[in-house]
């Protein structure tokens, strides 16, 4: 499928995976200054992620956690840390039963919302967890 814009999640014969992953490159690819496209397109990759978590929480938790990761990383973009941080708080929580990248990743998000919010000391923590989980891989 060709992704041209965040309607193509809605074409006839888009699975639901395939519908959250173009939103996300959708919400990816807007212009910083783009106005809410972006964040309204993440955001509605999550409501989709959430309902098939809720469904088969095993077979989709990595990817919830990259929406909110997602979402979080463009809300702290356009300097919104306050509404950025719960996002990148549930991306670490959902990761940790995962680990790997998925899990480093996260914690770098929320390193980048705790440290846009003035908590140095947490982002660094959070840092320092994410550099001890990518050793151990």
């Amino acid at each position: 499928m060709i992704r041209k814009g965040s309607d193509d999640a809605t074409r006839k014969g888009t699975s639901d995976v395939e519908a959250i992953e173009g939103l996300l490159a959708f919400a990816a690819n807007r212009p910083r200054w783009g106005g809410s496209s972006a964040i309204k397109s993440a955001s509605e990759a999550v409501a989709r992620s959430r309902a098939l978590f809720r469904e088969s929480p095993a077979e989709h938790t990595a990817l919830l956690a990259r929406c909110l990761r997602t979402s979080a990383g463009l809300l702290l973009g356009r300097g919104r840390a306050t509404e950025a941080l719960p996002l990148a708080q549930e991306a670490v929580a959902l990761t940790r039963s995962i680990g790997g990248a998925p899990l480093v990743m996260a914690l770098g998000r929320l390193a980048e919302a705790l440290d846009a919010l003035n908590r140095h000391a947490e982002a660094a923590a959070a840092l320092a967890e994410a550099e001890s989980v990518a050793r151990s891989d």
